[in-house]
C-alpha cells in the first residue's frame, strides 16, 4: 500500500509514527536519488553510500518529529538535505587540511616498527596443508583484502562461519609455523 502513496501522503503516514512501512518506502524512493547525489558529487562510492545513510536518516528524524511544513516537497527536501550534508563533509574536510597543514610539522612521528622474520616457503607450505575452505578464507581475507561479507558472499556462508574458519584456520597456521612467528 505505501507504494502507491503520494509523497505527501507518505510524508503524513511517517508523521503519524505508526507505519513502518511507509518508511521502507521512502527508503526505496529516496535512496537511489541521493546515492546517485553522492557519487556525482563526493566521486567515490563509499563516500555515496555513507551520504545516502546519512541523509536518509535526517530525513526520517525530520519527519517522525513533522519538521516538514509542505508534505509534497520531500524531494526537494531531500536534495536540500543532500547539499547541506555534503557542504558539512566538505567544510570538514577542509578544516582538518587547514590544520593538517598548520600543525602536521609538530605531530610526532610514527614510530617504525618491523615484523619478526618470516619463513615464506614455510608459510607457503602451511597455507597449502589448510582445508581447501579454509585456505580460500585466509587468501581472500590477508591476500585479497576482502571483507567479511565479501567472503561469505562467495563461500555461501553466514559471516559469523567465516570468522569461525579464519580464527581455526589462522591457529592452525600458527601450530604449523611454530616459534618462527
Amino acid at each position: 500500500m505505501p507504494a502507491e502513496l503520494s509523497d505527501a501522503e507518505l510524508v503524513l503516514q511517517i508523521a503519524s509514527g505508526k507505519d513502518r512501512e511507509a518508511e521502507a518506502e521512502l527508503f526505496r524512493r529516496m535512496a537511489p536519488r541521493i546515492r546517485l547525489y553522492g557519487l556525482r558529487h563526493l566521486r567515490n562510492e563509499h563516500s555515496a553510500d555513507d551520504l545516502t545513510q546519512q541523509v536518509m536518516i535526517t530525513t526520517l528524524e525530520a519527519l517522525r518529529a513533522g519538521r516538514l511544513r509542505e508534505p509534497d516537497k520531500l524531494p526537494s527536501f531531500v536534495l536540500g538535505t543532500c547539499r547541506m550534508t555534503v557542504l558539512d563533509l566538505r567544510r570538514s574536510t577542509q578544516r582538518k587540511e587547514r590544520l593538517l597543514a598548520q600543525f602536521g610539522r609538530d605531530l610526532p612521528q610514527p614510530v617504525p616498527w618491523s615484523l619478526p622474520h618470516i619463513d615464506r616457503e614455510l608459510l607457503a607450505r602451511c597455507v597449502q596443508s589448510l582445508k581447501e575452505r579454509e585456505r580460500a578464507v585466509v587468501m581472500m581475507t590477508f591476500y585479497d583484502e576482502q571483507t567479511g561479507a565479501d567472503v561469505c558472499n562467495f563461500l555461501g556462508v553466514s559471516e559469523a562461519n567465516v570468522r569461525v574458519i579464519r580464527h581455526r584456520a589462522i591457529q592452525q597456521l600458527r601450530g604449523c609455523m611454530g616459534p618462527s612467528i
